[in-house]
């Protein structure tokens, strides 16, 4: 046996924090970001909140952006065994 916390999969609430985190390092108002947790039977929906103009940069262009931050709440939902998803909110 390890430490403990060694090795641990990262827990929803950080998952929240990590996009929150993201988020305000791609925008221009990062006091205005926010994430909700909304919980499903099998999905959990992290709701991020920007001011309207800085949609477009958490976006990106073609969506890139957007695509990618997905990539990461899905492999990282992997190690949880659940399911997330991100709505991009103005």
């Amino acid at each position: 046996m390890g430490t403990p916390g060694a090795g641990s999969a990262l827990s929803s609430p950080d998952m929240r924090l990590l996009i929150e985190y993201i988020a305000k390092a791609l925008v221009d108002t990062p006091e205005e970001v926010s994430v909700e947790e909304v919980q499903d039977e099998d999905t959990t929906v992290l709701e991020l909140r920007v001011a309207a103009g800085d949609v477009g940069k958490v976006i990106g262009k073609q969506g890139r952006t957007a695509r990618a931050i997905r990539t990461i709440l899905s492999a990282s939902g992997m190690k949880l065994h659940r399911h997330f998803a991100l709505e991009i909110l103005e």
